[in-house]
């Protein structure tokens, strides 16, 4: 980067740490720590929810997703604003009711200690990983674009994100998100802007989604029905992401404390269920758009020449080993199939003959059948390097081909991106840890109005938020080879989300159902997702990971009626 883009890029991430921190002055005590005196209006409520979700995977690894795999990931998002609907009407209201810290404390109240304790442990299990995935995805830039080892890359970022998340609490959260996202979007057209800006003379918008669409990256809408029926293994489709996506929707709004510490932080139910239906609103748009950036940035290398591996810091590495002339021989060839594809796209749009729409498809095939050859090479080369250049392909467009500053910017967002969803993500790891484990088993209960209590728990709530940076930065350091991350953070949401949203249904919907029947069925329900997802991985049933979450959430259901059942006869037959 240019001397421009450092200063850019330094002066951005210190304004957004000085305000959050400047905004962050709350009561010192765990009401003002983790639920910012529950006092937040609905906008910032809503920002803070659209900026938790909005992680450096979803600007760095989404257009990288789009480019690959086409546009058809957005359904994973439709069934969330049905979601949002659902929870405005029963989980609001009965949290904002019952005046809980953590989303596992109702469990308590409406099951027992040990359920409480097996769901809250339970999103400490996902949420910390994931957050560790989070932190790597920034890692990614600064270890790309400097060459530095990854090891101290993760050390640094999580570093400087612990600083300002354990020093201003929710609150904090909340205020750097609002600026975050303003930025973040700011950015995000300006990227846009100069794709299309750069597109060969009289090649225009609607020119470059014809290439795109001809392309097949534009494919938003997809049945996943085939000659053979619907494929269970398709990841992507109307079907699974309007069923599965409904259900993940619907655990992680209303049962991952990421996100229900959010709207937690609102004045009243109102300003809740605002937030909440206002997101359910945006996010669709918005993760179109930046989607959409991702089958443009397709269309601009159908234009301008593409490195065979987006990963730049790796594909220099690899040639310097015996593999360099086969790795050269292999770029050669796809650098020659790229100019007979250049010509192509200028012929699709200039002679608007739509008989180059078959030669276009045959072209990029052609080019993802080289590229997967190098990449088999690579892996040969470096065998302990991560041979997926998913992660890198926008980077690479923003590195060279955006002016100078607006790198910087552009970079900058993705570390705010970062910084905002895996603060609130610490601080809900931090909440859980002490709201239902530490304040829990104590002994003593929660007092606002003991003043040397509220200032011990304080600390102690600073220390955890640190315990749990520590712990993300060491799952960080085994996140290379994952491949999408945007991908791998869902796959990982989908093995727990299910199941937790099934003990909620449960206490919400299933009032005859006692707490030993709901536990059993919880553990159980966690053993058959489990199989399910190894039952795929190894090929012997084909089942996308979206569906895990329905498998989790019905199995918990119907296991714990038929176990309530049969414990009720055996207690009758005791007696």
């Amino acid at each position: 980067m240019s001397q421009l883009d450092w200063i850019v890029l330094v002066i951005t991430l210190t304004a957004i740490i000085a305000y959050g921190l400047y905004k962050s002055r709350t009561a010192k005590n765990l009401e003002g720590y983790f639920l910012s005196d529950r006092n937040m209006p609905w906008y910032l409520v809503l920002l803070s929810i659209m900026g938790t979700q909005a992680s450096a995977i979803t600007f760095l690894s989404a257009p990288g997703q789009a480019f690959t795999d086409g546009m058809r990931f957005v359904q994973y998002y439709f069934g969330l604003p049905i979601a949002m609907v659902i929870l405005c009407i029963t989980f609001v209201p009965l949290f904002h009711k019952v005046k809980v810290f953590t989303a596992y404390e109702f469990l308590e109240k409406r099951f027992d200690l040990k359920t409480r304790t097996f769901t809250s442990s339970l999103f400490l299990l996902s949420r910390g990983l994931s957050t560790g995935i989070s932190i790597y995805a920034p890692s990614i830039i600064l270890s790309s674009l400097m060459g530095w080892d990854i090891f101290w890359t993760n050390i640094v970022m999580g570093g400087l994100l612990i600083i300002y998340t354990v020093s201003g609490g929710a609150k904090a959260v909340a205020y750097t998100q609002q600026l975050q996202l303003i930025i973040i979007f700011a950015g995000m057209f300006v990227a846009g802007y100069c794709i299309v800006h750069y597109l060969p003379e009289g090649v225009g918008f609607t020119d470059a989604l014809r290439v795109s669409g001809a392309s097949g990256k534009l494919n938003v809408i997809t049945t996943g029905i085939s000659e053979k029926g619907f494929g269970w293994k398709d990841r992507y489709n109307i079907i699974s992401g309007v069923i599965g996506g409904f259900f993940l929707a619907l655990s992680y709004f209303g049962t991952d404390q990421s996100q229900v510490g959010r709207y937690l932080t609102a004045k009243d139910n109102t300003e809740s269920r605002i937030g909440l239906l206002m997101n359910g609103l945006v996010k669709v748009p918005m993760q179109f758009f930046i989607l959409l950036l991702g089958a443009m940035l397709f269309t601009f290398y159908q234009f301008n020449s593409s490195p065979v591996f987006f990963n730049k810091a790796v594909a220099e590495k690899a040639m310097a080993t015996p593999y360099k002339d086969s790795l050269a021989g292999i770029e050669k060839k796809f650098n020659e199939q790229q100019l007979l594809q250049q010509q192509l796209s200028k012929n699709y749009v200039i002679e608007n003959k739509e008989n180059y729409k078959d030669s276009l498809r045959e072209g990029s095939a052609k080019l993802s059948a080289i590229q997967k050859e190098y990449k088999t090479v690579l892996k040969k080369a470096l065998p302990a390097d991560d041979t997926s250049d998913t992660n890198y392909i926008f980077l690479r467009f923003v590195v060279d081909f955006l002016p100078k500053g607006i790198v910087g910017l552009l970079i900058a967002i993705i570390f705010l991106a970062a910084w905002g969803s895996i603060a609130a993500a610490l601080n809900s790891l931090a909440s859980c840890t002490m709201v239902d484990f530490h304040v829990r088993f104590r002994g003593a209960k929660y007092d606002s109005t003991n003043v040397q209590q509220c200032a011990d728990e304080y600390r102690v709530s600073k220390y955890y938020t640190l315990a749990w940076g520590i712990f993300c930065i060491v799952t960080a350091e085994f996140a290379t080879g994952m491949g999408s991350l945007i991908e791998a953070v869902n796959v990982l949401g989908s093995l727990f989300y299910g199941v937790i949203l099934g003990i909620f249904l449960v206490a919400f919907y299933c009032k005859k159902v006692g707490s030993n029947a709901v536990f059993i069925a919880a553990i159980l329900g966690e053993l058959i997702v489990i199989a399910f997802f190894l039952l795929d991985k190894y090929n012997i049933i084909g089942l996308g990971f979206l569906w895990l979450n329905v498998v989790g959430a019905v199995a918990v259901v119907l296991l714990a009626l038929f176990l309530q059942i049969f414990m009720k006869k055996q207690s009758v037959i005791s007696n």
